[in-house]
């Protein structure tokens, strides 16, 4: 309903909410763990530390002033420990609860008891629940799915990776029954509360006051599987869906040594022969694990069935090895060559060669060669340049053109940094990759999870999954994984006693037939599912072998694949990039950031217009409710591209233009601000209309500023 103007009344000026969050942190894990999801995703934000003397105060003039005349809230969100945090003052609370409600800004309780502050009954009475929640299965509800966490499939199951270690704690209360004059309590996330026939909320809005909090009655970290699952709610739910930055779920597989033929671990010696780990004089396995044709046939159908492509690394002259030894045919390669398109193509140098320092194997672990001088000897520029070229070249005359050559994995990542042995890249490796027009290098994650500058090209950190490149069969697989992982009483090499900062000795080892299926496919999947579902797009890496013999990568595949397909609804599918545009993914996010860190970029909405500002050359990251439009010169174009539910994506501004205008549809425009500003006009006009002699209460003329009577008329609900 549109309400007619009324004598006297005057337009309001339409505020303006600056696209930032406010955070107020007590140190506590669940405001690190929203701090995180908005590093991560790129949100701007003010952090305040609860813990610093020297901390602004939060008052009505450090919430909000005025600009060109209007109204301006300086942040579209609040982030608060509690409702009602120590730390913060009455007046301070007060200064908060006012800002809320006159800009319509939501509030976000990371952490808090469930009680009647915030629209719950006490978790620690009868009929409610205080204690752990490991392992408790949770459900998102009508109103969440509706609302935002519509992303997800529904389930939300609680970490319990030790019976020995508690990992969660909460609270399940129900909503009081009878609450507050106008106030209402909707959960988003349940549980079944233990001995009871009722559900607990976890999650949920309680609105009241002509405010809104999101109450999460349960602590939390970052890493943990199930606040992966609704971080992206919670951003979503405090900033109404319109903010800066964005969020996808990754996952993208290499498959490095394609063509080639891999060592195979030795279940007597504990080592690789023909591998530097072995010692000096072991002679190479005579029978090294090599993918047939039937196992690419296989990998081709396993693809489509799953609807999932994987990137593979390839070596050349492993091809021409075999044909000598197997009278000039090679079934293999012409089985991939011929199915090419349905894999995405890296060039792994011709022959695998190690491209850092000179190695000396003469001892174990291996040592830099140096010369007279004891300076390095390192592998030369005209060595590393033909790794790269003759891979091309071998690529081209046999008929494999679904190449891109700024692409590179040089092999064991060789060439950068290798500690302890090599701590810094071979000085020769950046002018190579200079000069053959690599741009796109793939490093080791756990060397360096960072990307960087190698010459003109960028690195692409790539995470190992722990399927090892020298195990083809089960056996040999969990041999090898008991050796690394459990104690030297039990047999294995003691790496895990003695580096107890990085790894965890199994207490047992493993079943040699069953320990793979039972510990390693269901551990690695959870670590991969994790990473993809933290807005990480690095890619992982197998090797052939894997996908050989046995086939183990198959099991630890699907079980990524399956768990995540539980966890997310169809609109929110694992993005699958290429090495080149995970690369381009890291550059842009590392130049966004920078601009934000530095205080770069403004962005604000003005009712339905959102204006961002970034430095020039810099892309802005954005998320935008579905039907949101670019404003260019002349007419509009789309913006950004569909995920979970709404439109995200990086965008500049348009020709001519020196800062980026989206307008939003009117549908998706937030309520609660133009609400606010209908009432202050009412109050204002009513306040400033004469009084009739002789009237004690003057008769309103028009609606009055109770907010029930103008939630009526104008459709909106707070």
């Amino acid at each position: 309903m549109t309400l007619a103007p009324m004598p006297g009344a005057y337009a309001a000026p339409t505020p303006r909410i600056d696209l930032k969050l406010l955070v107020v942190d007590d140190g506590g894990p669940a405001v690190g763990a929203i701090v995180a999801e908005l590093e991560s995703t790129g949100v701007p934000y003010t952090r305040i530390d609860l813990a610093s003397a020297s901390r602004p105060t939060i008052a009505a003039a450090f919430l909000s002033d005025t600009v060109d005349g209007a109204p301006r809230a300086k942040f579209q969100a609040v982030v608060m420990p509690s409702e009602s945090p120590a730390g913060l003052s009455a007046g301070e609370l007060t200064a908060l609860a006012s800002y809320e409600q006159q800009f319509g800004i939501r509030q976000v309780d990371a952490y808090t008891y469930a009680g009647a502050g915030v629209g719950l009954n006490w978790g620690t009475l009868p009929g409610a629940y205080a204690g752990s929640l490991d392992g408790v299965q949770a459900q998102v509800t009508a109103a969440g799915k509706s609302g935002p966490f519509g992303y997800l499939e529904g389930g939300v199951t609680f970490e319990d990776n030790s019976p020995s270690v508690g990992e969660s704690y909460g609270y399940l209360a129900t909503p009081l029954a009878q609450q507050a004059a106008g106030a209402t309590f909707t959960p988003y996330v349940d549980a079944p509360i233990p001995g009871t026939g009722t559900r607990g909320s976890l999650v949920g809005e309680y609105a009241h006051d002509g405010r809104r909090e999101l109450v999460v009655t349960f602590v939390y970290n970052a890493y943990q599987r199930q606040y992966r699952q609704l971080a992206r709610g919670i951003v979503e739910w405090a900033t109404e869906g319109i903010h800066l930055g964005y969020d996808r779920n990754y996952f993208a597989l290499h498959v490095d040594d394609v063509f080639m033929g891999d060592d195979r671990w030795d279940t007597v010696l504990k080592c690789t022969p023909g591998d530097v780990t072995c010692p000096p004089g072991s002679n190479p396995e005579e029978h090294p694990s090599r993918m047939t044709a039937a196992d690419a046939q296989y990998l081709k159908t396993w693809q489509q069935n799953h609807n999932f492509k994987v990137d593979l690394a390839y070596n050349g002259q492993g091809t021409e090895d075999f044909k000598a030894e197997n009278g000039g045919t090679d079934p293999l390669t012409a089985q991939l060559i011929a199915d090419q398109a349905s894999y995405r193509w890296i060039n792994h140098t011709y022959s695998h060669q190690f491209l850092g320092c000179v190695q000396d194997v003469t001892v174990v672990p291996w040592r830099c060669t140096t010369n007279a001088s004891g300076q390095t000897v390192w592998t030369s520029q005209a060595d590393i340049t033909s790794q790269i070229t003759n891979n091309r070249t071998w690529a081209a005359n046999n008929g494999l053109t679904n190449v891109d050559n700024t692409e590179l994995v040089t092999g064991e990542h060789s060439g950068l940094v290798t500690n302890p042995q090599q701590p810094t890249d071979n000085p020769y490796l950046a002018p190579s990759v200079d000069n053959t027009g690599v741009r796109w290098l793939a490093s080791d994650s756990s060397r360096e999870h960072d990307q960087r500058e190698v010459g003109d090209a960028l690195t692409i950190p790539r995470y190992p999954l722990n399927v090892f490149y020298n195990a083809a069969k089960t056996v040999e697989e969990v041999d090898e994984y008991n050796w690394i992982y459990t104690s030297r009483a039990q047999g294995g090499s003691g790496i895990c006693e003695d580096n107890p900062a990085t790894s965890t000795c199994l207490p047992t080892p493993l079943d040699l037939n069953t320990g793979y299926a039972d510990y390693i496919v269901p551990l690695e999947a959870r670590l991969a599912v994790n990473r993809a579902i933290n807005n990480d797009p690095r890619p992982h890496f197998v090797h052939q072998s894997n996908y050989a013999e046995d086939r183990i990568a198959y099991p630890v595949m699907e079980r990524i694949l399956s768990e995540y397909d539980g966890l997310y609804a169809a609109d929110t599918p694992l993005v699958n990039l290429r090495q080149k545009d995970i690369g381009v993914e890291l550059q842009r996010r590392a130049a966004w950031n920078n601009a934000v860190d530095a205080g770069q970029v403004t962005a604000y909405r003005i009712g339905n217009t959102v204006t961002i500002s970034a430095p020039a050359g810099v892309l802005a990251e954005a998320t935008m409710p579905t039907g949101t439009k670019q404003q260019q010169l002349i007419g509009s174009t789309n913006f950004g591209s569909a995920y979970a539910g709404q439109l995200s994506g990086w965008v500049g501004p348009g020709l001519t233009q020196t800062s980026v205008t989206l307008k939003l549809p009117s549908s998706e425009v937030p309520a609660a601000a133009a609400l606010k500003t209908l009432r202050t006009t009412i109050a204002k006009t009513v306040a400033s209309l004469p009084v009739p002699k002789g009237v004690k209460n003057p008769v309103p003329a028009g609606p009055t500023a109770d907010a029930d009577t103008l939630n009526q008329l104008t459709g909106t609900t707070g």
